[in-house]
């Protein structure tokens, strides 16, 4: 059994294979590099079978989305730690060391993510997962580094060890252990914040989330789906409200709910006066296939419900657009 295992989710990513996988190889020594794909349509499966003959290459059926495809390839690997690291992610030098002292620094770390910085604008933090990821009180996820759209420059604010609500599934070192234990990725999800949703159960089971900032990666950022695809909205909004359903407690769940829905209709009437009208229309779907399957989330609600460290208490909205401040931290 491999200590660690770099396991790297392919759908039709020929050109990032060919573009990242190289240095994953070179910078990542003694590690098992698994590619499992997605029932690719393109030449990814050649590609790794003619340029990268010593990268494990697992071949799913049919596209899984993210958490499927993680689920069914992850049974299949057998490490103490995962490194769940998407395609269009450029390692550097020595990524992979500071996560892993963290992680065997505390035996209670579930999950750790490394400084996540845009490949395209290498000075700034990217959006997905940044400085490190929390969460407000109403649920709504944003990162050190990035609120919003705003991205920050890196000027060396957050090279700290710290802990962190969630990690972000481009980049994280999981307990493999831990993992299964949780019963990985919610399916249900299909892609976006399934993370955010399995570091709350990390934390609701006695987990700690970690961020390493001696550790950098470079992420190119909307692979497979683009931040301007409604289909990314719609996953956003229902999935958002999911993650409250399935991890608060029912003394706060019956109070923020109706808020944040009401709020999630707040941003369909914006898109609307910003003329996007197929952004308003997924925020709505959103929230109408979430009252369908209501009950089917309640049904997923298990385990403790303990107060939750590393969450923001304020609301990031009230903070960023009426106070403009970042939240303090």
């Amino acid at each position: 059994m491999s200590r660690v295992a770099v396991v790297i989710l392919n759908y039709n990513g020929e050109k990032f294979l060919q573009q990242f996988l190289p240095f994953v190889l070179q910078y990542s020594q003694g590690t098992a590099i698994v590619v499992a794909d997605n029932a690719s349509t393109d030449t990814s499966v050649s590609i790794l079978r003619q340029q990268f003959p010593t990268v494990r290459l697992l071949q799913l059926e049919q596209n899984y989305g993210f958490c499927g495809g993680y689920n069914r390839a992850l049974k299949q690997v057998e490490a103490d730690y995962y490194v769940l690291l998407n395609s269009d992610v450029e390692v550097t030098a020595h990524w992979l060391e500071p996560m892993l002292a963290l992680m065997e620094s505390n035996g209670r770390i579930g999950a750790v993510q490394p400084k996540i910085r845009a490949y395209h604008q290498r000075s700034h933090f990217e959006y997905a997962g940044a400085g490190g990821g929390f969460i407000d009180l109403l649920a709504y996820p944003f990162c050190r580094g990035r609120i919003f759209d705003a991205v920050e420059m890196d000027e060396g604010q957050y090279n700290d060890d710290r802990e962190i609500f969630w990690a972000t599934g481009a980049c994280m070192l999981v307990r493999s252990e831990v993992y299964h234990k949780l019963g990985g990725l919610d399916e249900d999800f299909f892609a976006h914040m399934e993370e955010i949703d399995l570091c709350w159960r990390m934390k609701r089971s006695g987990y700690t989330i970690y961020y390493a900032g001696n550790s950098t990666v470079y992420h190119v950022g909307g692979g497979t789906l683009s931040k301007i695809n409604p289909r990314k909205t719609y996953l956003n909004f229902r999935n958002g409200l999911a993650l409250m359903v399935k991890n608060l407690p029912w003394s706060s769940l019956g109070w923020k709910l109706p808020l944040r829905m009401a709020l999630d209709l707040v941003a369909a009437l914006r898109f609307v006066v910003q003329g996007q009208l197929d952004h308003a229309g997924a925020v709505l779907r959103a929230l109408g296939d979430f009252i369908m399957t209501f009950n089917k989330h309640v049904n997923k609600r298990s385990g403790a419900y303990p107060k939750i460290s590393a969450m923001y208490p304020g609301l990031v909205i009230g903070d960023y657009f009426i106070r403009k401040r970042k939240p303090q931290l």
